[in-house]
């Protein structure tokens, strides 16, 4: 596992920051901005607001966190994650009591999106061959063929694809340094 305790999100796509925006601009992303999941539950309170189930995926997130504790019993990482919650989160600390262990398989995502309003999403771990010391998994997110999901889904895929206004510069600001007049006499003379 290393340096990025499960469940953090390792790649994504451009529609899938869209989609968990969220997660990538909380306070609890890392240095490299890289989303945690578990640390997004946790600690950001707009995930009660972004998540429609959140006691149920805290739930799972955490059940998902011990069955990885038993699998990389020495990941410093994963073991400096459960500290951190463990210290911060009295939620976390209850639902780690309970010793509940999961492994992840696909199911049902429903968002209250900022942008898109009430999202529901299948989601699901493809059948690839791995090995048994593989340290990431790949999931799908889609949305029902035909429902809201799928319009609101569509209208985050056109958002992610429409460039961010960039910033005006004044007319008199030069926009890079090859704009700009150099003076290289000798002001000694």
């Amino acid at each position: 596992m290393g340096a990025l305790p499960a469940p953090g999100i390792v790649a994504s796509n451009a529609l899938a920051r869209a989609v968990l925006s969220p997660r990538f601009t909380s306070d609890t992303v890392d240095g490299h901005g890289r989303p945690n999941c578990a640390r997004y539950f946790f600690l950001d309170p707009g995930a009660q607001h972004f998540v429609a189930d959140w006691d149920r995926a805290v739930t799972i997130t955490t059940a998902l966190l011990r069955a990885e504790a038993g699998r990389y019993p020495n990941d410093e990482a994963l073991r400096e994650l459960i500290g951190e919650l463990s210290t911060l989160s009295t939620e976390f600390r209850t639902r780690w009591a309970a010793h509940d262990v999961r492994v992840h398989h696909g199911g049902v995502k429903s968002f209250d999106h900022p942008d898109a309003g009430p999202l529901e999403l299948t989601y699901q771990p493809p059948d690839l061959p791995l090995s048994t010391s593989e340290a990431h998994s790949l999931t799908i997110h889609t949305a029902e063929p035909g429902s809201p999901g799928e319009d609101r889904l569509k209208l985050l895929a056109d958002l992610a694809a429409t460039p961010a206004p960039r910033p005006q510069r004044s007319a008199a600001a030069p926009t890079d340094r090859r704009d700009r007049a150099v003076d290289t006499s000798d002001s000694s003379q």
